[in-house]
């Protein structure tokens, strides 16, 4: 039996909880104003949480154009190197004032894990970008991944599939799409003040050769698995001995690894050319077989009959450069000029017009890392897309091809195949180690 005190306590007990959880609710709440997107913070839900893959000395400058976007919140990282990741670490953490970064060393962990991750730099080696980028989509996530974006014509082939199938937002890393100097030529192209283009020249790599080594290096010893995932560096590559040599960079110009001299720079300089004479959508479908080392001089024509010459040095100084000839004019622009060089200062009195009717036209910045991250909000393809990436790679690999093979060559662009020769078609792809696959 329960008394009238213990009626009366507990009476007065509910009736002061009660008002207790009224004056909650009619308090004022504080709320950080960075959550609510105040004094220039961006609200969590407006944050893109991006992770990274294999961040290198390339991928270094690419988190440095991302990590100060006010929307981009970084949180983990995954390379094979233990060193590699640790250095990320180490940078991200400095940014936020904090030790949050995560470390992984295993992709497919990674990505089984952190469900939370909205996007992905991508920036391995040239033998990891689409099966990484493929991969990553499947995960869930958006891609930006690192140039050259497929060692095969197949792989470009998966990347753009993918893309499609997952609906993901993909940027290649062809960064001077985004650029006022080479956007101004590329325009300049376009606008026809130069006269119908007859000719585009691009710039490959005045280092090593198109005919890439095919011998492996001397076994050394293999570092431990924490330090060294060997097996995971290597990816879908034929297995081969561990030699450090490879881990700093020594892999270019190892068939397995790297996609030539044309690739090095041509997975830029092709997409920059291939833009300004309106054949984004389609690759070469002519390439001429120069009897040299590198491919220098080399001509491939594409469907609209401009021809592109490829060159290793003696038409700019700096790197990556391009040029469009016409019969009123030429401009071309490479790394490290002030403005592109003219075939008349006359031409140059309409730069800030073109780069900014551009600008307006299209809703591009003039920031490859942002044009990225926009693209991920409203869902629009990137200025470097996967067909973009697929179609310019093409012609790097088609290139490669004809200078192996050592002949002129024809390449269907409609059925992606070369006309006539199965040899060349066999190179179309390449045998990739277990489990991995695109």
């Amino acid at each position: 039996m329960v008394s009238a005190d213990s009626k009366a306590l507990t009476r007065r007990h509910f009736l002061k909880n009660t008002a207790l959880a009224a004056g909650a609710l009619t308090a004022p709440l504080f709320i950080p104003a960075s959550v609510l997107g105040r004094n220039g913070a961006v609200p969590p839900s407006e944050r893109i949480v991006m992770g990274g893959l294999g961040i290198g000395p390339r991928g270094t400058s690419d988190l440095g154009w991302m990590l100060p976007e006010a929307d981009v919140q970084f949180v983990a990282v995954c390379d094979a190197q233990k060193s590699r990741r640790e250095a990320v670490k180490k940078i991200v953490d400095a940014r936020y004032s904090n030790t949050d970064c995560a470390t992984y060393g295993n992709m497919r962990e990674f990505l089984a894990e952190r469900t939370d991750i909205d996007a992905l730099l991508i920036a391995t080696g040239d033998r990891w970008h689409a099966l990484a980028a493929t991969m990553a989509m499947r995960a869930g996530k958006d891609v930006y991944c690192e140039k050259p974006s497929s060692m095969t014509i197949a792989e470009g082939q998966a990347v753009v599939e993918t893309a499609r199938r997952y609906g993901r937002v993909y940027q290649t890393g062809t960064q001077r799409l985004s650029e006022a100097n080479f956007v101004f030529a590329i325009e300049l192209a376009k606008s026809g003040r130069l006269g119908k283009i007859h000719t585009a020249r691009a710039h490959i790599a005045p280092w090593d050769a198109a005919e890439m080594n095919h011998d492996w290096l001397p076994a050394q010893p293999l570092p431990s698995k924490d330090v060294l995932d060997w097996d995971e560096w290597l990816g879908a590559c034929p297995w081969r001995p561990y030699n450090s040599a490879y881990t700093s960079g020594g892999w270019r110009g190892h068939y397995d690894f790297h996609t030539s001299c044309i690739g090095e720079w041509g997975a830029h300089t092709f997409a920059q050319a291939m833009a300004g004479i309106d054949s984004l959508d389609k690759p070469a479908v002519e390439y001429h077989y120069v009897n040299n080392p590198t491919g220098d001089g080399m001509v491939t024509v594409f469907p609209n009959g401009v021809k592109m010459v490829l060159h290793r040095e003696g038409v700019w100084t700096g790197s990556c450069g391009m040029k469009f000839e016409g019969p009123e004019g030429w401009v071309a622009v490479a790394d490290g000029y002030t403005k592109p060089d003219v075939s008349s200062p006359a031409l140059l009195g309409d730069f800030r017009k073109i780069v900014g009717d551009y600008i307006a036209r299209t809703q591009r910045p003039m920031s490859h890392m942002r044009d990225y991250l926009n693209c991920i909000k409203t869902r629009r393809l990137t200025v470097a897309n996967p067909l973009v990436m697929h179609r310019s790679m093409t012609t790097v690999h088609a290139a490669n091809i004809c200078m192996w093979l050592k002949r002129d060559m024809r390449f269907d662009y409609q059925n992606e195949s070369f006309i006539n020769d199965a040899e060349a078609n066999r190179l179309r792809s390449r045998a990739m180690r277990e489990p991995w696959t695109v």
